[in-house]
């Protein structure tokens, strides 16, 4: 798994603005504004506390590391932060994404992308495709792990 590069998505964050509750936002201009190698990633994140349960995230990866344009807004550390990917995209892919989402369903926002149907559910909510189920299984898993109850002894 790629590791969070701090410095750079503090950086990236202050350069493109980021807004608090806009990840997808944040990192749809972070792939835009960054140079080199860049994907724009969609998964979830995973984390100790509130809410308990993995987050619906988005965030950059640079080469190897990954760059989240909505860190300083999280109130978390770095290192407490764990992302799962569920769909990636390079720059090239994301505008075509966003440009079809804007002609087919103009009064809709583009983001996040969810890729081709069949669409997996859980429960009531949907999510992307099957790699979708299976990053948010994994990041159910870590937010488990992360919030187990300490027993003193």
């Amino acid at each position: 798994m790629n590791q969070l590069d701090e410095p750079l998505s503090i950086a990236t964050a202050e350069q493109i603005n980021s807004k608090a509750r806009a990840p997808f936002d944040n990192a749809y201009k972070a792939a835009l504004k960054l140079k080199g190698a860049v994907y724009y990633v969609q998964g979830f994140l995973a984390f100790t506390g509130k809410p308990y349960k993995p987050i619906e995230h988005s965030w950059v990866e640079l080469d190897d590391v990954i760059i989240d344009p909505t860190l300083p807004h999280l109130g978390k550390p770095a290192q407490a932060l764990h992302y799962f990917p569920a769909h990636r995209l390079t720059v090239k892919q994301l505008k075509a994404a966003i440009e079809e989402a804007t002609e087919d369903y103009p009064d809709d926002d583009p983001l996040p992308i969810y890729g081709s149907q069949p669409y997996e559910y859980y429960g009531d909510v949907m999510l992307g495709g099957k790699e979708y189920l299976a990053a948010y299984e994994a990041a159910a898993a870590k937010c488990t792990e992360l919030n187990q109850p300490h027993i003193n002894n």
